[in-house]
């Protein structure tokens, strides 16, 4: 093997999805350590588009290219009702996985995949972009050095405006709703900031009266210190994306905590006493080039690594959130 193939992770593409061609498959051909081999997807001529913007061949059939070997690991953007069984695929096929988030529809698929991928000994990764902003290391290291005191509250709001009637992500059977699409964020941010062991102590949740979808929600957690978590996500907003830590001496907000663009400078606002503000500009930073660079270099070390059985158990842990705030929601039915 030479010394750029080990160098180098070759990465087919199973989906066709809008997020791969905004973003996530630019990302990809300008990281260094990855490149884009192969894309394939339902549609001909779509798979044909991709392959001509990215450089790469065509494959309108999945068992082709999880056949070819020059692909190394697979990025999947089906609908989240599709992960497990194209995630199960190209695992059994022995490639690496980057599925986009969330893993499955509930914590049973998350379990069932991160066990094959141990069992193989490949790297399975979820596409959240947010933790490897360098962002959220600063407010962790103010709330490890005591700047905030000690915590007592947790707020995080992941809101979008209405989708289109048609969008996928009102498809209840290929895995929508805004509970799998939008509130696994501040679920995600409240572990990052809190830690395990957090538990659901109550949940709403706005369905469609036709079908059920849920449409926004709200949860309320408690971690193992006693710190109380409130949550909020939702299709039907003025789009939010911020959290705030809230100790007995300050309080931190980010406010562009889950999709800041890889130009935008992090702005984190300190508030200690009542008149007294700091507001602080981080460096910019793409937190998807950094969580691609991180998956390459997983891929290059190997799968069976303590860390891989961390990151495999964050993600079942995300999981059985996503299932106890199902579990104790009260749904409120609205036209």
């Amino acid at each position: 093997m030479t010394e750029a193939r080990e160098r180098t992770v070759r990465l087919g593409a199973l989906g066709t999805s809008s997020i791969a061609w905004r973003r996530v498959l630019p990302t990809v051909v300008r990281t260094p350590g990855l490149r884009l081999t192969a894309v394939a997807g339902r549609g001909e001529a779509k798979t044909r588009r991709f392959a001509e913007r990215f450089g790469c061949a065509a494959e309108t059939d999945v068992a082709a290219l999880l056949d070819r070997p020059d692909v190394d690991a697979v990025y999947i953007s089906t609908p989240t009702g599709l992960h497990r069984r194209f995630t199960e695929q190209a695992l059994m096929a022995g490639k690496h996985v980057l599925v986009e988030k969330p893993i499955g529809v509930d914590a049973a698929e998350a379990r069932a995949l991160c066990a094959l991928a141990a069992e193989r000994d490949l790297v399975l990764r979820e596409n959240f972009m947010f933790p490897h902003h360098p962002q959220h290391a600063y407010v962790r290291d103010l709330m490890g050095t005591g700047r905030l005191g000690r915590p007592a509250s947790f707020h995080a709001a992941f809101c979008i405006p209405p989708l289109p009637e048609d969008d996928i992500r009102h498809d209840a059977r290929l895995g929508g709703g805004a509970l799998l699409d939008v509130g696994v964020y501040p679920l995600r941010a409240a572990s990052l900031l809190l830690g395990p062991g957090l538990e659901v102590a109550g949940a709403t949740l706005r369905v469609r009266a036709e079908d059920g979808l849920d449409l926004s929600g709200q949860a309320l957690l408690v971690s193992p210190s006693g710190v109380l978590a409130e949550l909020a996500f939702g299709f039907e907003h003025a789009y939010a994306s911020t959290y705030t830590v809230w100790g007995d001496r300050a309080r931190v907000t980010v406010t562009r905590a889950f999709t800041p663009p890889p130009a935008h400078q992090p702005l984190v606002v300190v508030v200690e006493e009542q008149d007294r503000q700091e507001h602080l500009h981080l460096p910019a930073a793409d937190q998807l080039r950094l969580l691609l660079e991180a998956f390459a270099r997983q891929v290059r070390a190997g799968g069976a690594r303590t860390a891989e059985s961390g990151v495999r158990a964050e993600a079942v842990a995300a999981m059985e959130l996503v299932d106890a705030v199902r579990a104790a929601a009260r749904r409120v039915s609205v036209d």
